[in-house]
């Protein structure tokens, strides 16, 4: 499935379940997208795959209904990430990706 079909079918999903309505709770759904990236680091901590993967899926569900209730568009913040980093120069530093501005300080 198309990855803009997907973000509507999860949308939808949200909606039809009340979860981007005039009840729904942001504040509960930035927490539940909090949870489930302690649900990854746990996953990715004990080298429990499955539970990995899910934990990436369920990150990605609970961003895409949060921005929905906020009226943010997912797929745009993404492009506009991906459009920051794209040309983004830096170097492995301890394992871990120091852009080249933070380098210099």
């Amino acid at each position: 499935m198309q990855y803009e079909k997907l973000i509507k079918s999860v949308q939808d999903w949200a909606s039809e379940r009340g979860l981007a309505g005039d009840d729904a709770d942001t504040t509960r759904q930035a927490l539940k997208a909090g949870e489930e990236l302690g649900e990854l680091y746990q996953a990715f901590l004990k080298h429990h795959e499955a539970d990995e993967l899910d934990a990436v899926g369920d990150i990605q569900v609970t961003l895409i209904v949060y921005c929905l209730q906020r009226g943010i568009d997912y797929q745009k913040c993404l492009q506009d990430a991906y459009g920051v980093i794209k040309n983004r120069k830096g170097k492995m530093v301890d394992g871990t990706f120091v852009k080249d501005s933070d380098l210099e300080e």
